[in-house]
């Protein structure tokens, strides 16, 4: 179903459905348990290049991006505090603490979807707030 097909609120849950798996992922440290599109393109600042590189691709996500980042996520605790949807109901920000256990550093993340009309994350911009690392 498209999602000008769908009713708002019916869309809305899609998309917290969404941002709710994603970042179930990072708890289970299960990849594949990600909505990506198998076309998904990826900014974030952990990736070689930082914002101003796309990953473009599942496959090149998994290895540019996911396998780096997977062995920090033991103990990893995420908090989501809130959900920003855009007028058209294409894309979510989610707001949310991600404490890692290892170096006991909680960042403040504001992650950008799109999402397409099966549920699928075809684009994704991250951001945190890098002052924790800092200290």
């Amino acid at each position: 179903m498209k999602h000008e097909e769908m009713t708002n609120g019916k869309r809305k849950e899609q998309l917290k459905n969404v941002v709710e798996n994603y970042f179930e992922s990072f708890k289970t440290k299960s990849f594949a348990s990600i909505p990506y599109s198998d076309e998904v393109v990826l900014r974030a600042p952990i990736i070689q290049g930082g914002v101003h590189h796309q990953v473009k691709g599942k496959k090149e996500v998994f290895a540019q991006w996911w396998q780096p980042l997977e062995p920090a996520l033991d103990g990893v605790s995420i908090k989501i505090i809130d959900l920003f949807y855009n007028d058209s109901h294409t894309g979510v920000i989610a707001k949310a603490d991600f404490t890692l256990a290892g170096p006991g550093i909680t960042l403040r993340v504001a992650d950008l979807f799109l999402v397409n009309g099966e549920g699928k994350i075809t684009e994704q911009e991250n951001h945190f707030d890098a002052s924790p690392l800092k200290g």
